[in-house]
């Protein structure tokens, strides 16, 4: 198997292993088991055409405006804060459990809004742009082939989400009771705000 795929993919791995605000949000669809696919796919598929990005230069371009971090940076904070508060109430209100019948069949809310709030956590994270555009992409440049290290990383990318996202489904019994719920989205919601705090006072 190729050094560079090897490397990729393990940088790649290494990099999306950490729980944040995108991680968060596929683990909780997973335990709902609402969209999960679609979910899995579209921060897949995001982190692959940042990747792609990276390693074909332009992250050097994007350094260049150091104006667009800016704007992703307090756009991101407020966005976490938002949807953090969001999810500490839901913590503190209670009531929410997950059923059997929950797990598998209806009570699906739209796609839509779903695919909206992981596309937001996703593009307004301007870590994404420092770990998948700036860092692979100079990274890769050590490599034989770029591209192959690109696809390893991508690779990585699709392995990570999907494992997450129905791995979860493992975990259902034990968010079959209200207060596993409750410390989840806690958890969640502080998860975001502190997020949301170390991009505002970087």
């Amino acid at each position: 198997m190729s050094p560079s795929l090897i490397a990729g993919f393990a940088l790649g791995f290494s990099l999306i292993m950490a729980i944040g605000a995108q991680n968060a949000f596929v683990l909780r669809q997973g335990l709902k088991r609402q969209h999960v696919f679609w979910i899995c796919l579209t921060c897949a598929t995001s982190d692959a055409v940042l990747i792609a990005a990276g390693v074909t230069g332009f992250g050097t371009l994007a350094m260049a405006w150091p104006w667009f971090e800016q704007v992703m940076r307090y756009g991101g904070a407020v966005f976490l804060i938002v949807y953090g508060a969001r999810n500490l109430r839901s913590g503190w209100t209670g009531g929410a459990a997950l059923t059997s019948a929950q797990a598998q069949t209806g009570g699906e809310p739209a796609l839509w809004p779903a695919l909206a709030t992981v596309l937001a956590l996703t593009w307004l994270n301007p870590h994404v742009y420092l770990d998948t555009v700036v860092l692979l992409g100079s990274v890769s440049a050590q490599y034989p082939s770029q591209l192959v290290f690109g696809i390893g990383a991508a690779l990585a990318s699709f392995t990570f989400f999907f494992s997450l996202g129905y791995g979860a489904r493992a975990l259902a019994p034990v968010f079959a009771r209200p207060r596993a719920w409750q410390v989840l989205d806690i958890g969640i919601g502080l998860t975001m705000w502190a997020i949301a705090l170390g991009l505002i006072w970087i």
